[in-house]
C-alpha cells in the first residue's frame, strides 16, 4: 500500500478509512479478534429484514461471533468517524513540536472532549508492541549536535548552543532517539539497555564517552 499523504486522508470518508485501516490490520483477509481464525465473512441482512447491517461487519466461521475491524483497538467502542480517527493520528504523529487536544478540536471540527480523548488513546498506543519493541540484531549507535551557528563561545563537539541526540538504529529496521544532556558512558549504556535486547550486537564509533 502506497504511503497516504494529507491530501488523500483529508479527503477519505468514514468507509474509506474503514477500509484503509483493514487493509493495513489484515493484509490477507479478515482474522476473527476473538479466536484467532482467518475464515470470516462479511455479514448480510436476512431476506426482508428491516435491519441494516453497517459495512464492515464480519462474523467468524469457527467461533460465530460478530465483529469489525476496530475490536481490540484504540477505535473500539468510539462513535467518533474512523476517517476523523486516522487525521487525529497522522496530525500527531507529523507535528514536530506536539498538537494539543485544543489544535484537534479545531482542526477536525469535533469537540474538545472527544478531542482530549483521541489524544489519551493515541498516546497510549504509542507504548504498546510493536512501537516500544526493543531493536535487535545488528545495532548502530551515533550522537550528533543539533542547533544554530553561534559566533565565539565553544565549537566543535559539545558546543553551548547546540542540542545532543543519540540514535540507535536497527540495520534493515527501526529507529529510536533521544535528546540528552550530556554524553557519558553512563547515560549510552543505560539508553542502550532500555532500548536493545539483550545478544544484539552494537556497533558504534570509535570516540569514548566519559
Amino acid at each position: 500500500m502506497d504511503k497516504p499523504n494529507w491530501m488523500t486522508i483529508a479527503q477519505m470518508n468514514k468507509e474509506e478509512a474503514r477500509e484503509f485501516i483493514e487493509a493495513i490490520r489484515w493484509p490477507d483477509g479478515p482474522i476473527c479478534p476473538h479466536c484467532g481464525e482467518n475464515g470470516a465473512y462479511t455479514l448480510k441482512p436476512k431476506e426482508g429484514s428491516k435491519r441494516p447491517v453497517r459495512p464492515g461487519v464480519y462474523k467468524c466461521k469457527e467461533c460465530r461471533k460478530q465483529f469489525t475491524v476496530t475490536v481490540g483497538t484504540i477505535f473500539e467502542g468510539s462513535r467518533i468517524p474512523l476517517n476523523k480517527w486516522i487525521m487525529a493520528i497522522y496530525l500527531m504523529c507529523a507535528s514536530k513540536k506536539g498538537i494539543s487536544a485544543h489544535q484537534l478540536h479545531r482542526q477536525l471540527g469535533i469537540t474538545y472532549k472527544s478531542a482530549w480523548f483521541m489524544c489519551h488513546r493515541i498516546r497510549y498506543a504509542m507504548t504498546q508492541p510493536p512501537l516500544v519493541d526493543k531493536l535487535a540484531g545488528i545495532v548502530e549507535v551515533d550522537e550528533t549536535y543539533i542547533g544554530g551557528k553561534k559566533r565565539g563561545g565553544k565549537r566543535g563537539r559539545g558546543s553551548e548552543n547546540k542540542t545532543l541526540v543519540v540514535a540507535i538504529v536497527e540495520r534493515g529496521g527501526e529507529l529510536c532517539a533521544q535528546k540528552m544532556n550530556r554524553l557519558s558512558s553512563k547515560n549510552l549504556k543505560g539508553f542502550i539497555r532500555k532500548n536493545v535486547t539483550q545478544g544484539a550486537q552494537v556497533v558504534t564509533d570509535e570516540f569514548q564517552s566519559p
